[in-house]
């Protein structure tokens, strides 16, 4: 098998990398979470036996196929693996939907906003993107924070918008346009 064709993006403490089989557990532990999966659109909860090992498995066609890029946030010094952070691809307009998740023991420590800026930078000066966009729900403000350390721009917010665990909830959108990053 050739090697993975997801490239690899450093930061001061992290490194993003392709997931490997062998995270399937760690990814299983933190995405399994309920105040992860709570904060997460499309995070699986309970997140059950096989899940991860079948995400994961998706990752390398998905990225030759043009749909998406994922990579494992982990940590530069002890490459524990973190959360995720990806790009839902809508290349034929140059377009992409970024989304994260960080496992809770990390939270509050600065490590999403750290992987965010080499993510955009890939999206945009790489791969030669338009704009990319993210949002949350509305009752997660801490992520808002992360999009505008960022650079991201506020583009409005959709009232009521996703049911999500029963519950209608807003969407806050932000968004990046190549020429606001140079």
């Amino acid at each position: 098998m050739p090697a993975n064709p997801i490239p690899v993006l450093e930061t001061a403490r992290l490194i993003l990398r392709p997931f490997v089989e062998e995270d399937a557990p760690v990814v299983q532990k933190l995405a399994g979470e309920e105040e992860v999966a709570r904060n997460t659109l499309a995070m699986p909860f309970p997140y059950l036996e096989g899940m991860a090992e079948a995400w994961i498995g998706t990752h390398i066609n998905d990225f030759i196929d043009g749909k998406s890029v994922i990579w494992a946030i982990t940590l530069k010094d002890s490459h524990q693996l973190i959360g995720a952070i990806g790009l839902s691809l809508q290349l034929q307009y140059l377009l992409a939907e970024m989304g994260y998740w960080i496992g809770k023991e990390y939270w509050n420590q600065g490590y999403c906003s750290e992987a965010v800026i080499p993510v955009l930078d890939y999206a945009l000066n790489q791969m030669k993107l338009h704009k990319i966009t993210a949002s949350h729900f509305g009752n997660n403000p801490a992520s808002g924070r992360v999009m505008q350390k960022a650079g991201m721009t506020y583009e409005g917010t959709l009232k009521s918008h996703m049911m999500h665990w029963n519950e209608y909830k807003d969407l806050v959108y932000y968004g990046l346009i190549r020429e606001e990053n140079q």
